[in-house]
């Protein structure tokens, strides 16, 4: 690892922190989390091929599919990947940050109901 995990989780604070208020405002219970590298189950449900890796992930109900029903929910759970960034950044700091950042605002995007395929479509990758 390039960064120690206090340095990595920094990163993603100071990526959340970035967003405009409008955002973090909308946010409804949600956790962003770190770890070093996603299990083999967050793997599998998120569909992921072996030949690929995984940068972040979005656990939960979005916000666009919470009903008057939704109460005494688990908060959802956004986490960033610690190793599998590292691997695609290399040792730039500067490229870490950039994709933390944009990996934060992927899985946030999620939270508020947008697919890869509309994110496709709007050019986020």
């Amino acid at each position: 690892m390039r960064l120690t995990h206090e340095q990595f989780a920094d990163l993603v604070a100071e990526a959340a922190d970035s967003l405009p208020p409008f955002f973090l405002e909308k946010m409804e219970n949600v956790a962003l989390v770190t770890a070093v590298w996603p299990t083999p189950d967050q793997l599998r449900r998120a569909g992921v091929p072996s030949s690929h890796t995984l940068l972040g992930l979005y656990e939960g109900i979005p916000l666009t599919r919470r009903t008057h029903n939704y109460s005494l929910v688990a908060p959802d759970v956004i986490t960033l990947f610690q190793g599998p960034i590292e691997r695609v950044c290399g040792s730039d700091e500067a490229k870490i940050r950039e994709q933390v950042r944009h990996t934060v605002i992927h899985e946030i995007a999620h939270h508020f109901g947008i697919s890869d395929e509309r994110l496709i479509e709007l050019g986020a990758y």
